[in-house]
């Protein structure tokens, strides 16, 4: 058994394995093309030089053949073919040369480009041979054997890299892609007994090649094919299915292919769909099983003949599906296509273009807002589980196509919109739990790339810098990178949050989203503030993290929109769940000072509602405490126009901001804070631990729930009185939309019925004009 990786070998396929394999792929390819050329231009001259002489002495042309006839078992391998592919003539013709040439028909020539034909097969016109097809096949052949040998040779040199490039690269050993597809037919005659299938060969062949004759597809054949899946997992009935399928997944697209069958009846199209879709997949697992472990691990026979054979069928019926999501419009069939997709990754984990195609596709479904939420969940099981399943690098591509997708799908943001984004972030988020390792290094990244956008914005400020900080896809990630770490670090599995490998994420994205909280500290991005404001909340309430943001919040409630008298204003209240600004024209006005206060008092809140049970509580509101008295007197200061001693304007018109709803929203919290710093300072002064005893400190009120706590009970009666409002808005909108939509109706039927009577009245008047003609003739 092989012993254990090298530390040389983990560190070359961690820097170096990607390039190498692409290089030897490219190596490879030139390889072959030089070798085919050589060979090629050999034997042409070799040709040239003899046809002359045998046609004019017929005795020493025989003669040759029997000298080479003699040489070529003293020849050695490397002489063999620098010597190039003339054979001499056999003599008999026996078993052996029918049952090669057999073999050879088996297994299919293997076709170039075009291209490479031009290039490489370019021969002088004047005195060479035309080659046939046999000699052109023997040439690919040929060119393929040399590849098989370096392939042997590198098994030999270096038994671990090649172990690796057949567990994660099989593509590049699958060098033959396009071979027939009929060796799927013959696997199905190796199941049935000798006897049998020698008694009833010419009946299966001569009805055989009368189904191959029937290109249309009708729904007899596919209910045949049908029963031949389900009752004898027929492989032969499957290729068929798989050819069809194809058929009927590129029956609109103008690529130019010809297809063995066609089908131009929607039933037929219906039918064919649901059978390939439901049944190809239990052929496959009844003749290839695999083995899932406990971790999600799938085992498969790769190396079996079964798998070999069956190749080119998985690539080209993987095509097939993937072709069809890319078209299809109809959220029920794209749902049942994506069901019937996850089945069949673990027989496509060798095939990573295949599978990365997919999963684009697959990840444009899921992060497409218009689609209906079915499809998106369907999508994201496949995704899930194609990261479950695979290896480490297909999982990193997997969770920076699922993220950048994630970004596309978050640029418009409404009321509409808003639940499908916030679907994408609540699953998303769980794919990166899955492997820690994995999502610590690709967090690091996308976070890290957040940073960039940051610091370039503010060390290379323009004029439309800051778009690229204040807008919604910037400001979801932020949101989104928040639940991952608030999701994954509060595991009750872990000891304490620190024990997660995301933890050290926590850090820098605090600072990132406290630098473009405060980028431009202007009343008109208010709201984008209170949304990365939330975003910390929540992670600073699910990882126990202390993450200042009393300060942010005071300076709102400082700044002029809620320290000075508003405007009056008509307006509707302002939505800061859709709104990253605020409109000019809410600037200054009531309607904005009334949800500025509202947002205030909710955040800060359930700031200190994170730390209610806190043994330092008291402590930790002194100052927010200090800020908010002294803004709560300059802001309900009555006008003192009684008193004498005023002097100024200001004082006796007051320097309030004429908003008795704010300040007694703002006076009630402070009571609250109060209440509870004394519930605190009653509770700790029975304890019999000092401030060093860490453990004594974070078992500190353990048992007791926050709602018990004065500042827990108000923050929870806060949350109840959203969510009733947020139900009440959301039902009233809907009562709206449809009484829009029965109106619309009822405009069109109101529409129809005029023109009705119109035509009518037209009628009756031409009807009128021709009896008044008639009475005038």
């Amino acid at each position: 058994m092989p012993g254990r990786a090298k530390k040389t070998t983990k560190k070359f396929e961690k820097n170096h394995l990607k390039d190498a394999i692409d290089k030897r792929k490219d190596v490879a390819k030139i390889k072959q093309r030089q070798q085919i050329k050589t060979k090629k231009q050999a034997r042409n001259a070799a040709d040239k030089a003899r046809v002359p002489a045998d046609e004019d002495n017929p005795a020493v042309s025989a003669k040759a053949n029997g000298s080479a006839a003699a040489d070529l078992s003293k020849m050695s391998v490397d002489e063999f073919f620098q010597g190039g592919f003339d054979l001499p003539e056999q003599k008999r013709k026996g078993k052996k040369i029918i049952k090669t040439k057999e073999i050879l028909q088996k297994t299919g020539k293997r076709k170039r480009d075009e291209d490479d034909d031009e290039s490489d097969g370019s021969v002088s016109e004047k005195g060479s041979p035309v080659a046939n097809d046999d000699e052109m096949g023997s040439d690919l052949e040929d060119g393929l054997e040399a590849h098989k040998d370096d392939l042997d040779a590198l098994a030999e040199k270096d038994p671990e890299f090649y172990k690796y490039l057949k567990e994660n690269d099989a593509e590049l050993l699958d060098f033959d892609e396009d071979a027939d597809l009929a060796e799927v037919d013959q696997l199905s005659e190796e199941e049935v007994p000798k006897k049998k299938r020698e008694k009833s060969k010419d009946k299966k062949d001569v009805r055989q090649e009368a189904e191959d004759d029937e290109s249309e597809v009708t729904i007899a054949i596919v209910r045949k094919w049908k029963n031949a899946m389900v009752e004898q997992h027929s492989l032969r009935a499957m290729r068929q299915t798989v050819l069809a399928f194809r058929a009927a997944a590129y029956v609109n697209s103008d690529d130019g292919k010809e297809h063995k069958y066609s089908i131009s009846s929607p039933d037929v199209y219906n039918e064919l769909l649901l059978t390939a879709l439901e049944h190809v997949p239990n052929v496959l697992s009844h003749h290839l099983p695999t083995k899932e472990s406990i971790s999600g691990k799938v085992r498969l026979a790769t190396d079996s003949k079964k798998y070999r054979t069956l190749t080119p069928l998985l690539k080209s019926h993987s095509a097939s599906i993937h072709h069809l999501l890319e078209n299809l419009s109809d959220a029920p069939t794209t749902k049942m296509t994506l069901l019937c997709l996850i089945p069949l990754l673990p027989y496509l984990l060798s095939f990573k273009k295949v599978l990365k195609s997919i999963i684009k596709t697959t990840v444009n479904i899921w992060s497409d807002t218009s689609n209906d939420e079915a499809s998106r969940i369907t999508a994201f099981m496949l995704i899930r589980r194609l990261a479950v399943i695979s290896d480490v690098s297909l999982r990193e591509a997997v969770l920076k196509t699922t993220y950048q997708g994630f970004v596309r799908g978050s640029r418009i943001t409404n009321i509409h919109t808003l639940p499908g984004i916030n679907l994408m972030k609540n699953s998303a988020a769980e794919l990166w739990g899955l492997d820690s390792n994995t999502g610590y290094t690709t967090g690091f990244t996308c976070i890290r790339q957040l940073a960039v956008h940051l610091r370039t914005s503010i060390t290379h400020p323009t004029k439309d810098s800051y778009k690229t900080i204040y807008n919604w896809q910037y400001t979801h990630s932020l949101d989104f990178w928040s639940r991952v770490l608030s999701t994954h670090c509060s595991n009750p599995l872990l000891k304490s949050p620190s024990d997660s490998p995301l933890h050290p994420l926590i850090y820098p994205l605090v600072q990132i989203t406290l630098g473009a909280l405060r980028l431009i500290p202007t009343p008109t991005y208010f709201p984008l503030r209170f949304h990365l404001t939330r975003s910390l909340l929540r992670l600073s309430r699910t990882t126990s993290t202390y993450i200042p943001l009393a300060p942010a919040l005071l300076e709102v409630l400082s700044s002029p929109e809620l320290s000075k008298p508003p405007k009056p204003s008509t307006l509707a209240p302002l939505d800061f769940s859709t709104a990253l600004r605020a409109p000019k024209s809410y600037l200054r006005s009531r309607v904005y000072q009334d949800g500025l206060g509202q947002q205030v008092q909710e955040l800060l809140a359930e700031f200190f509602g994170c730390w209610a049970k806190h043994i330092a509580f008291p402590e930790l509101i002194i100052p927010p405490t200090v800020a908010l008295k002294r803004w709560l007197k300059s802001a309900s200061s009555p006008p003192s126009k009684g008193n004498r001693s005023a002097t100024s304007k200001a004082e006796r018109e007051g320097k309030g901001n004429k908003n008795a709803k704010l300040n007694s929203s703002i006076s009630l919290l402070l009571q609250k804070l109060s209440a509870n710093a004394q519930y605190i300072e009653g509770k700790r002064a029975t304890v019999s631990f000092g401030p060093s005893d860490r453990e004594g400190v974070n078992n500190f009120l353990r048992d007791v729930l926050v709602e018990d706590t004065p500042l827990g009970a108000f923050v929870d009666g806060l949350r109840k009185q959203k969510e009733e409002k947020e139900r009440v808005l959301s039902e009233s909108r809907r009562e709206d939309e449809a009484r829009r939509a029965k109106g619309t109706k009822g405009d069109r039927d109101a529409d129809v019925e005029m023109l009705d009577g119109v035509e009518q009245d037209e009628e009756e008047s031409e009807d009128e004009d021709e009896d008044e003609i008639e009475d005038d003739d």
